[in-house]
């Protein structure tokens, strides 16, 4: 990881924020909040969900404007009202979801918007050397030929900080920027933020992960319900010290389980393949199983066939070959999610609003979907409304959702508290088999928590979990076993106890063991 920056003398602040304010209706987003950022320094912002600090960034690049307050750059007052004028006064930000052409290369992405006039050939050579210089300087090692769709998504990132350093950024806002990284991209990563930074750069990085706060910013800013609750050298603050003052209360930052007891297999899974429209070989023979009491964990980064292996698990598609077993019952081929249910399989989706919550429906009524023809909520042809209702509240107390309102639309919760309707939903139900896909994604460190305890109490019941994560984090500390995909197939297996986050890592990036090179010898070790 990169090191905190050495003090020195005063630093002139780069960016300022000054009392800014900021509604949304009846929604206090920003309450006076101030914000400086030195020149030089990765700034830390961190918070629960609907904390603020989305908003904050958002004034900062133009993207909403503040009601009151103000925004300096190197002590100058400026006036942010686009994007354009963030760039023009050297902030540039880098989103979460990537803002390229995927058919264009990478050199045509920089250039977009920034062509330099008519005569593109002229433009082109020119930007092409600038951005030479630009990649030796920060070692970002990104081919400007390349198109960008064809790229890893570690690469891609690269190009958007390429793209803002093209544009003359001098301050650089990140948010959550290795959400889909390897562990070995994100190290690249923040070794591409301390050069940036020793090179006179200001980064401000919006992210919920405490490790990577404490491992690569030199201070960190916390809020809290729209106000700015604490401004630390990050040298003198600890994880649990943020977790505390996020959330307002002391937090468990690791997974409380006893050791796992598997007992026979409640999942088994044969030489499945999944085959996707275009004819694309998704899943490639993979088996596997998972045992009642056991909680198995299968890391990838995103697109090496996780997503395809819930949903044939779950119903959602049909695989090409193989077939799954639950309870030691082969599941007849064509099973819809609906028949799923029946033979005690529960899904939690990855993407709560897409297949997870209908977001215009009351919590009510998203708290039965998919078990809608439960006796207990039926009056022979009619829904019985109040036992639907007493239902939702009871496990909207239980799973501490906010507010606990069976009538407001899933919509309006935030989602930390939609992701835990999602989740008593599924386990309230008291599958066999639950599948689980990134539990916590998007959900502030006080849900993360409980969700946790959810799926570990499953567990000790007697239930089979499959956990799908791209947090390797979760994964390292939830899961007994542990399963890496890449490129479709199962490219290594390991107990909780023998996971090392570099194997797995590697094994995520498609590096087989005999190509695992040795761990480098860390300075001043014996």
């Amino acid at each position: 990881m990169v090191a905190a920056a050495a003090g020195g003398g005063e630093r002139v602040p780069a960016v300022e924020l000054i009392g800014i304010e900021k509604r949304f209706g009846a929604v206090h987003a920003n309450r006076n909040v101030n914000l400086r950022a030195e020149v030089g320094s990765i700034h830390g912002i961190v918070g629960e969900n609907g904390a603020g600090k989305s908003t904050l960034m958002s004034i900062l690049y133009g993207f909403y404007q503040a009601d009151r307050g103000e925004v300096r750059v190197r002590g100058q007052r400026v006036r942010i009202t686009s994007p354009r004028d963030a760039i023009d006064a050297g902030i540039g930000m880098v989103h979460q979801h990537f803002m390229l052409v995927d058919p264009f290369t990478v050199l045509e992405n920089v250039m977009l918007g920034a062509e330099g006039g008519p005569l593109l050939a002229r433009g082109r050579e020119e930007a092409a050397r600038a951005l030479e210089a630009l990649e030796r300087e920060y070692a970002l090692d990104v081919p400007l030929d390349g198109v960008v769709g064809e790229l890893p998504v570690g690469i891609q990132q690269r190009v958007e900080i390429l793209k803002a350093l093209y544009r003359g950024a001098d301050t650089l806002i990140l948010d959550e920027p290795t959400g889909v990284l390897t562990p070995q991209e994100a190290e690249h990563l923040f070794r591409i933020l301390g050069a940036l930074r020793d090179q006179g750069k200001t980064v401000l990085l919006i992210t919920h992960k405490l490790k990577e706060i404490m491992s690569v910013t030199d201070r960190v800013a916390v809020m809290r319900r729209g106000e700015m609750v604490a401004d630390r050298e990050t040298a003198a603050t600890t994880r649990e010290e943020l977790a505390e003052l996020m959330v307002g209360r002391k937090v468990l930052l690791r997974v409380d389980k006893t050791p796992a007891k598997p007992d026979r297999p409640l999942l088994a899974v044969e030489d499945l393949r999944v085959v996707d429209r275009r004819g694309v070989e998704r899943l490639k023979s993979v088996s596997f199983q998972v045992r009642a009491g056991e909680i198995l964990g299968i890391a990838g980064v995103a697109g090496n066939g996780q997503s395809e292996l819930l949903a044939a698990l779950s119903g959602i598609t049909s695989p090409a070959s193989g077939r799954f077993l639950i309870d030691g019952q082969p599941v007849p081929a064509g099973t819809d999610p609906h028949g799923m249910r029946r033979l005690g399989l529960a899904h939690v989706p990855e993407d709560r609003l897409r297949d997870g919550l209908v977001p215009p429906f009351e919590a009510r009524e998203n708290i039965i979907l998919g078990y809608q023809d439960d006796p207990r909520y039926n009056t022979g042809p009619l829904f019985d409304r109040t036992t639907i209702r007493q239902s939702c509240l009871q496990e909207m107390q239980a799973y501490d959702v906010r507010p606990s309102d069976p009538e407001l639309p899933a919509a309006n919760f935030s989602g930390g508290n939609q992701q835990k309707l999602v989740v008593a939903r599924e386990v309230e139900r008291d599958p066999v088999v639950l599948l689980v896909g990134q539990p916590t994604r998007g959900v502030d460190i006080g849900a993360i928590e409980f969700i946790h305890r959810r799926i570990v109490a499953l567990r000790d019941s007697g239930k089979a979990i499959v956990l799908v994560s791209v947090e390797l984090d979760e994964i390292m500390s939830l899961a007994d076993r542990i399963l890496v995909m890449f490129d479709g197939r199962i490219a290594g297996e390991m107990s909780q106890e023998a996971a090392d986050e570099r194997v797995i890592g590697c094994m995520m990036a498609g590096i087989g063991p005999s190509e695992m090179t040795p761990e480098p010898q860390r300075i001043g070790a014996n």
